[in-house]
């Protein structure tokens, strides 16, 4: 192997291993919400694990320490309480998609005061924004396969019932589902991908990978299972470019790649219109 490519492997192997491990159980989840149009909920809970990172730095904790990771894990467990309380509610004369965006901009508002209070708060909240996933190592890639593919049992365990809450949810409540304690271990399973995530990429490659590889399935197939497959060939090309352009342009790369599932989406919408309309 020429000494080029040995530099750009080692560069790049461990940002591609997490760029295609991780992202899958992401496309799901994206699906679900989806069905359940409410597509700033992971945007929403992406900011809550923001202000609980933040926590964790003004209790003078480091953003690599471990009971950082908590401290945000516990805020964001609140966060998906209140939206499985908000959703579950029959009567519901506040729409939830309000609590929603009124926890993201609470939530990004409350970030924005505290790191004021914290030494070079504008680079941590760069780097919680963008992440650093072009410095993410073997370790944080493998731990994180880990905890998501014990979580994607999890969901593949109860994934009839997920289903029907998203796609159906008032025949959920006929049937006489426990729906408010199912939405919870579905927001709170969430909230973990999204903590664990958000940690090594940042908030806006989050909300990539969640909303536009599943946006992207849901016009290119119909199903559950080839909408997962086209969505993680979406989020697999988005992170191949991205990372391509990020390293001969020298690019931010989470951005990079944001910015090439953004191109797909309109490459995905273009063939769809087409194919309509033929």
């Amino acid at each position: 192997m020429p000494v080029e490519m040995q530099i750009i492997w080692q560069v790049m192997k461990w940002p591609l291993a997490a760029c295609l491990l991780l992202p899958p159980l992401l496309v799901y989840l994206g699906l679900h919400v989806v069905k359940r149009e409410v597509i700033f909920v992971d945007l929403a809970l992406a900011q809550v694990a923001t202000l609980g990172t933040c926590v964790a730095l003004l209790m003078g904790y480091d953003f690599h320490d471990r009971i950082s990771f908590w401290i945000s894990l516990a805020v964001t467990f609140g966060a998906a309480a209140l939206f499985s309380w908000s959703r579950s509610s029959k009567e519901r004369p506040v729409p939830q998609e309000a609590i929603i965006g009124i926890t993201f901009v609470v939530a990004a508002a409350a970030v924005i005061l505290m790191l004021s209070r914290v030494a070079g708060g504008k680079e941590e909240l760069e780097h919680l924004l963008t992440g650093d996933i072009l410095n993410v190592t073997g370790e944080e890639v493998l731990q994180r396969a880990g905890i998501f593919a014990a979580l994607a049992v999890f969901f593949a365990t109860f994934h009839k019932k997920f289903a029907l809450i998203s796609s159906h949810a008032e025949q959920a409540f006929a049937e006489g589902m426990r729906v408010r304690l199912w939405d919870f271990l579905f927001y709170a399973a969430f909230a973990i991908v999204v903590v664990s995530f958000v940690r090594v990429a940042g908030v806006l490659l989050t909300f990539a990978y969640l909303i536009v590889p599943a946006v992207c399935s849901v016009m290119l197939a119909k199903h559950w299972k080839s909408r997962l497959v086209a969505g993680w060939c979406v989020a697999a090309a988005a992170s191949l470019l991205g990372l391509a352009a990020s390293y001969q342009l020298d690019l931010p790369t989470g951005a990079a790649i944001v910015c090439a599932a953004g191109f797909l989406l309109v490459l995905v919408s273009s063939y769809a219109s087409m194919r309509k309309v033929a």
